[in-house]
């Protein structure tokens, strides 16, 4: 079979195997072609501005610069572009991150080789794709942005915050420094837009951060 025009389709992935992997998966997709392949972010936004895929299939963890960022580069500079992030990982704050710097899709890299061809063609057609994981995370977050807007381990101080825990408390049940303690609080208090531990908790129970409510996850 022969396709007027094969979607181009650029792969940005740190870890060669994988990468490789996805050379495979594009090669053996017809109406797929495959036009370049970036091992950073850097090297991706660079990559897209030259060639001009109509698809990035970007992992979120890379060195230089991050997924995110290459996407928002890539989306800025070159809006025809369409990013789909590829990645490992699931949290709602990397979820909220992609798609706020312009990804398409969020996918994992269990996927099967059919349903990311499907993703690609969707991402090719304007069409968001997400793994189920992913929409969960989105019900979530719909139904709850305060959640969706804190990392799991934001989630887990504000816990240890609502029981009373003190910062070293926290630093010794988590095995983490006393400094990183300090900088979740500060991004909690951040982004609850709140100043001191009795009004981030109030803030918590108010709009059912934890455990108690029975929305922690």
């Amino acid at each position: 079979m022969t396709f007027e025009k094969r979607i181009r389709v650029l792969i940005a992935d740190d870890h060669t195997v994988m990468r490789c992997g996805l050379v495979a998966f594009v090669q053996r997709c017809p109406d797929l072609e495959l036009v370049g392949e970036a091992e950073n972010g850097r090297d991706a936004v660079e990559l897209a501005l030259k060639l001009h895929p109509d698809v990035v299939l970007m992992d979120m963890m890379m060195p230089m610069m991050d997924g995110v960022t290459a996407t928002r580069h890539i989306r800025r500079r070159r809006p025809r572009t369409q990013v789909l992030a590829l990645t490992n990982f699931l949290s709602a704050d990397m979820l909220v991150r992609a798609l706020n710097a312009g990804a398409i899709g969020y996918l994992l890299k269990t996927i099967g080789a059919e349903e990311l061809a499907t993703a690609v063609r969707n991402a090719y057609q304007h069409k968001a794709t997400f793994a189920p994981e992913a929409e969960a995370q989105l019900v979530v977050g719909v139904q709850n942005p305060h959640l969706c807007v804190l990392t799991g381990r934001e989630r887990e101080v504000l816990s240890l915050m609502a029981r009373g825990l003190n910062n070293a408390q926290i630093a010794e049940q988590l095995t983490i420094s006393l400094w990183t303690v300090k900088k979740h609080v500060s991004n909690i208090f951040a982004k609850l837009k709140t100043t001191n531990r009795a009004e981030v908790i109030a803030f918590a129970y108010q709009h059912r951060l934890l455990p108690d409510c029975g929305r922690y996850q």
